[in-house]
């Protein structure tokens, strides 16, 4: 692997939930999410993620079967584990199928799905979606049973729940940001020795992303209601850039200086 492929190996999926909360409000069409995801796209963004709700708060069904035939990019699609929305991923047949835990009276997720409790309920889902040639993404918290039991499950990948973390960051509550980054740290180590790809997710600013993206086990960053707040002060496409870059940036400190040295040298950017 280069030294550039190191670097840019993380790769940055972004949501789009928040333009069609957007357009949600006043009904309609207008702001299309679908419009939001191709500029997303063309921003540097390597996959779009967008999260059908049971209640249809931002997303819906129509959106998901333009994003499913439009995208050139792989599309992520988070959902609850209902007999619904698992006949619909079915259906769509997206790249990747995130399961998530989803509270109707909730403004957002709320923690990580409860895998090891809800095993069984779980597995035959899990199974009929790797059957249609989904990857399977479980999110969920960066402990030890819920990792190892999101693996027996089958899944392809754990997708660690950072806001905890990101909170503590946002608060200045500097002891409980360095134990929760410890958390999430020894999570992704442990996942990736038992085979599991790991990304993470919720509530990752500019630079949040970058301190996370130090740590190499983590190959995905799925952002979106940051980079969609950030888009009404300076544009989408400068919100997703700048990600980007902040990402990279982190990474970069998990290249040795060799390596880092030997790559100016063959003409990365500094």
């Amino acid at each position: 692997m280069t030294v550039q492929e190191k670097i840019q190996g993380l790769r940055l999926g972004v949501n789009i939930d928040h333009v069609a909360s957007l357009r949600n409000v006043r009904g309609g069409t207008l702001p299309d999410p679908v419009r939001a995801a191709h500029l997303a796209v063309a921003a540097g963004a390597d996959g779009i993620t967008a999260h059908l709700r049971e209640d249809r708060r931002h997303i819906r069904d129509a959106d998901m079967e333009r994003l499913a035939t439009e995208l050139a990019v792989p599309l992520n699609f988070e959902m609850a584990p209902t007999d619904e929305m698992i006949a619909l991923a079915l259906k769509l047949r997206p790249h990747a199928a995130c399961l998530v835990p989803e509270k109707r009276e909730e403004r957002t997720t709320e923690g990580g799905l409860d895998v090891v409790g809800q095993a069984g309920f779980l597995a035959p889902r899990i199974a009929a979606l790797k059957n249609a040639g989904c990857r399977v993404s479980l999110f969920i918290e960066g402990d030890e049973a819920p990792i190892r039991a999101s693996k027996a499950l089958g899944a392809h990948i754990v997708e660690l729940h950072t806001g905890t973390w990101c909170e503590a960051v946002a608060h200045g509550d500097a002891a409980m940001a360095a134990r929760e980054l410890e958390r999430l740290q020894k999570g992704a180590t442990l996942a990736v020795g038992i085979g599991l790809e790991v990304h993470a997710g919720h509530g990752l600013d500019f630079a949040t992303a970058r301190i996370l993206a130090a740590t190499p086990e983590f190959v995905e960053f799925n952002i979106g209601h940051f980079l969609m707040g950030e888009a009404v002060f300076i544009g989408l496409e400068a919100a997703i850039r700048h990600m980007r870059m902040m990402m990279d940036e982190g990474r970069r400190v998990s290249v040795s200086p060799d390596e880092l040295q030997d790559g100016f040298q063959n003409g990365l950017p500094a």
